[in-house]
C-alpha cells in the first residue's frame, strides 16, 4: 500500500500519523503472532523447563539462596523440600486457552526488538537529524534492558513471590490447590512488568527530551522512590537482608542511572540554548 503524500516541508497530518501508527500496530501485531507460533511449536519444552520450573524446590534461585542462607546464617525459607501447592485447570478448554495466550505473551517477548524498531520508525520524524543516526543504539540498549528486566522477574522476583504465596498461611485448614490461571497470571505479569520497569532510563530520556522530567525532580524525590523500592523488595523478599538487597540494588541502579541521564540531556539543552542566544 502506497503511503500517502507528505505535505509541503515534509510534515505529516494528523490523519497521516494516525495511518503510521495504524500500520505500526499492524506489523507489531504480525511480529507478536509469528513469535507467538515459535512459542506454541515448543510449548511442552516451555511449560515443563521454564514456566513450572520456579514451583519445583530444585529451581535454581532457590539452591543459591539455600546456600547463602547456610553460609551467612540467615532465613532458610529458601531450604525447602517441595512448594506446598497443586496447580489445577477448572475447564474444559482452559489448558488450550492458556497454551495459546501464554505462546502469544512469548511472542511479545521475542518480537520485543521489532517492536522497538517499529516505534523508532514512528518518533523518528519528530527528531534532529542527529539523534536519528542513534536508531541501531536505541534498540540495543532498550532491548538489553528488557531482556535483563525479564530475567530478574524470573529468576527473582517470581520465585520469591511463589514461596512467600505458597508457604502463606492464615489456617491449617485451607488447603493451596492453585488455579493454572492465577499461576499464569502470576508469571506473565511479573516477567513483562520488570521488562518494562527496566526500560526505565529509556523511558526517562524520552520523558527529559520533551521537558517533562529533569535531573532535579527525580533527584528530589529520590528518597521516596527508594522508600517504595524498599516496601516492594520486603514483601516479595524473606526477612533477611541479603535477599532484599538482591532485589534493591538493581532497581536502585535502574533510578541512578536516569537521574544520570536526565541531567546529561538538561545540561545539553543548557548548551544549545547559549549557542542560539
Amino acid at each position: 500500500m502506497a503511503k500517502k503524500a507528505k505535505k509541503p516541508g515534509g510534515e505529516m497530518s494528523f490523519l497521516d500519523h494516525l495511518e503510521e501508527l495504524r500500520w505500526l500496530l499492524v506489523r507489531s501485531t504480525i511480529a507478536i503472532l509469528i513469535g507467538g507460533c515459535v512459542a506454541f511449536t515448543f510449548s511442552s519444552y516451555i511449560f515443563e523447563n521454564i514456566i513450572f520450573a520456579p514451583k519445583k524446590a530444585d529451581f535454581v534461585t532457590y539452591e543459591i539462596f539455600c546456600d547463602l542462607a547456610n553460609k551467612y546464617d540467615l532465613d532458610k525459607s529458601f531450604c525447602v523440600t517441595e512448594i506446598p501447592f497443586e496447580i489445577q485447570s477448572r475447564q474444559l478448554d482452559g489448558q488450550f486457552t492458556t497454551d495459546i495466550w501464554t505462546s502469544i505473551t512469548a511472542g511479545f517477548i521475542l518480537a520485543f526488538p521489532f517492536i522497538l524498531w517499529e516505534f523508532w520508525k514512528f518518533i523518528s520524524p519528530a527528531l534532529h537529524s542527529n539523534e536519528k543516526k542513534y536508531a541501531l543504539s536505541f534498540i540495543f540498549f532498550a532491548s538489553i534492558l528488557f531482556f535483563l528486566g525479564v530475567l530478574f522477574g524470573y529468576f527473582l522476583i517470581m520465585p520469591l513471590s511463589i514461596n512467600f504465596l505458597a508457604n502463606y498461611k492464615i489456617s491449617e485448614v485451607v488447603k493451596n490447590d492453585i488455579d493454572l490461571d492465577s499461576y499464569l497470571s502470576l508469571v506473565k505479569t511479573t516477567v513483562i512488568s520488570c521488562g518494562l520497569v527496566f526500560e526505565l532510563p529509556i523511558i526517562i530520556f524520552f520523558l527529559s527530551k520533551i521537558g517533562l522530567v529533569t535531573g532535579k525532580f527525580l533527584r528530589n524525590y529520590r528518597r521516596y522512590a527508594y522508600v517504595i523500592i524498599l516496601i516492594v523488595a520486603a514483601i516479595v523478599t524473606p526477612p533477611d537482608v541479603v535477599s532484599q538487597m538482591t532485589v534493591t540494588i538493581p532497581l536502585v541502579i535502574l533510578y541512578e542511572v536516569s537521574i544520570l541521564i536526565s541531567a546529561r540531556i538538561a545540561k545539553n539543552k543548557e548548551k544549545e540554548l547559549l549557542k542560539t542566544e
